[in-house]
């Protein structure tokens, strides 16, 4: 029998992160993410607060507070991983672009976490699946991974170019195959198993990087390599009691 249960605050670096539906806690299956999946990997003595949602771009983010709210937690030591594009892509109008209005976005998020004694992460956009006639990725993003390597190069802060990376694990395993990261029928969000292979990518670039969280991912830990996907038939996540079949916002 449990008499009491008390509750107390831990003073723990904190990995936030901020994003579109591909970075968010799907809520249901058969959608998830990599920011979902990339707890797997940490050990005790560091936290993930996902702050990303569904649908959104830097604009909307700062439309809807989300950054302000990360800021109102962030504190030094804290990490800010931020990956967008997806969703701002969509946006028109006067000067919007992305060496404009989406690189000068990006600069203020990073900026803002530094204020705060912060270490802010770059991600390229994940890539979708979008293959050519010779079994290629083709770039569905345009200008906007490169403006995000731009904007970490001019600002100096780390970069996870997921985008390289995603793209050398959808051609491994080719045009039709590769649907087996996906939720079906959808070129865009992944499934339990897209989103581990991913998470695991970013864990790398954390490695890459010589981040200082890297001393709380798990031991013994191996390097993953995107041309050499894990067998599917060795993934097992039990399944969740609900699912459903509404796409998220964004795409």
């Amino acid at each position: 029998m449990i008499d009491s249960i008390e509750i107390e605050p831990v003073n723990v670096p904190t990995i936030f992160l901020l994003g579109d539906s591909t970075v968010c806690d799907q809520p249901l299956e058969p959608y998830a993410s990599w920011g979902q999946m990339l707890t797997r990997f940490f050990g005790a003595g560091v936290a993930i607060a996902n702050h990303a949602e569904s649908g959104e771009s830097l604009r909307s983010s700062l439309g809807a507070k989300r950054l302000d709210k990360v800021l109102s937690l962030i504190k030094p030591g804290d990490f800010l991983f931020i990956q967008y594009a997806h969703n701002d892509e969509k946006e028109k109008g006067p000067g919007v672009g992305a060496f404009t209005t989406f690189k000068s976005d990006l600069k203020l998020f990073l900026e803002s976490a530094r204020k705060k004694g912060a270490s802010p992460i770059l991600i390229t956009p994940v890539q979708r699946r979008t293959f050519d006639s010779n079994g290629m990725i083709t770039n569905s993003h345009g200008d906007y991974p490169e403006a995000v390597r731009q904007a970490a190069r001019e600002e100096n802060v780390p970069l996870i170019d997921l985008n390289a990376m995603s793209k050398v694990l959808y051609e491994t395993l080719g045009k039709d195959r590769s649907g087996i990261l996906f939720k079906q029928g959808d070129g865009t969000h992944h499934n339990n198993y897209g989103a581990f292979e991913l998470a695991k990518l970013i864990v790398d670039g954390i490695r890459a990087n010589n981040l200082p969280i890297a001393k709380y991912l798990v031991n013994g830990l191996p390097t993953f390599d995107p041309s050499r996907p894990d067998p599917i038939d060795k993934f097992d996540v039990p399944a969740s009691p609900m699912s459903t079949d509404v796409k998220p916002p964004g795409n």
